[in-house]
């Protein structure tokens, strides 16, 4: 009987999908889902910290589904450029305040700290961004910005670091100081009698070093991490701007994530930053000594009353923003803890 020939032509062709089968990746294998994190927060501070150990957790429990990296203090980019990132999703997760949404949703901004002395205390805060006003800035962040707020961190209250000395309003008047470059910020401190200058984040150290600027307003963990202190030896407990840390995550990469996926995003921030409010306001008076001890004077106001007098028509001004804007005014001026 004739054997059956085959052509060259069909072997090759039998050989070439045989190596493709071998070579071929097993089809229960998974590509990793990149998740560039990137901040302007200081190393070693306990909000960079907790976003350290959010890249470990989520590298972990995802059981290296998820590829988290980590890029402390403006590795990335300025602080604006980030936020920018995030809302197109170059940048997966960010943090700032909720202020940083003026210009598109400023209900939103009255629970970053606008516009100044809005908070009471760490209990105010909690009352306002772990409930239900919390819930509804994420919801209309994500409606607008593209980015969801998974939760909340805090750098805690902000005060003064100068080069000369300021306890009161008439020590303020004309004090070239370092703002966010946001509207409210700027309005916030012209009311004060204060020289307010915006500039980007990560220029601060410089602006003080040339004279640029004679102060900035800081949370005590950034004074001590990107050791503004070398320029400016003066601090002054003002309280003045509480200042929350939405943690802000890409809402379309969020979405693209199977489920069980978006929900290990979302859990786990919850117990990792409530860890970090903890962490952040245990730190507090320790920094402060540490400050101290580094040869900064530590001083507090001597006519607080008056500065919050003098802020007080921000509150209406910033509140004819929208009907919307004047009512969660209120409602945060109207929670008790």
């Amino acid at each position: 009987m004739r054997k059956k020939s085959v052509s060259r032509r069909a072997f090759m062709a039998g050989g070439l999908a045989a190596g493709a089968a071998l070579s071929a990746p097993p089809v229960h294998a998974q590509q990793k889902i990149v998740c560039r994190i990137g901040h302007s927060e200081a190393i070693g501070s306990p909000l960079t910290q907790a976003f350290e150990t959010w890249a470990k957790v989520l590298n972990e429990r995802s059981s290296g589904r998820i590829d988290a990296q980590h890029f402390p203090a403006s590795q990335l980019g300025s602080y604006s450029q980030m936020i920018e990132q995030n809302r197109l999703g170059t940048i997966q997760i960010t943090t700032g305040g909720p202020d940083t949404e003026e210009s598109v949703a400023p209900e939103i901004a009255a629970t970053g700290g606008a516009p100044g002395f809005i908070f009471r205390d760490e209990a105010h805060v909690d009352r306002v961004l772990q409930g239900d006003i919390g819930r509804e800035v994420s919801r209309i962040a994500r409606q607008r910005t593209g980015v969801e707020f998974v939760d909340y961190g805090e750098v805690g209250f902000r005060h003064i670091l100068s080069k000369r000395p300021v306890t009161s309003l008439a020590e303020l008047r004309g004090l070239k100081i370092r703002v966010p470059e946001l509207k409210v910020w700027v309005d916030f401190w012209r009311l004060l009698g204060a020289n307010p200058t915006p500039l980007a984040y990560a220029e601060q150290y410089s602006a003080l070093s040339s004279g640029l600027i004679d102060a900035l307003e800081a949370d005590v963990f950034s004074i001590k991490g990107f050791k503004w202190g070398e320029q400016a030896k003066n601090l002054t407990l003002t309280n003045h701007w509480f200042l929350p840390k939405a943690t802000r995550v890409n809402a379309r990469w969020l979405d693209s994530l199977p489920a069980e996926l978006q929900a290990l995003v979302r859990d786990s921030a919850k117990t990792i930053f409530a860890e970090q409010r903890r962490v952040n306001r245990a730190n507090t008076a320790a920094t402060l000594e540490e400050l101290r001890a580094s040869g900064i004077t530590v001083r507090t106001l001597t006519d607080a009353p008056a500065w919050f007098r003098a802020t007080e028509p921000l509150f209406a001004e910033f509140g004819n923003k929208s009907p919307a804007t004047r009512a969660m005014i209120d409602r945060i001026r109207g929670l008790t803890a």
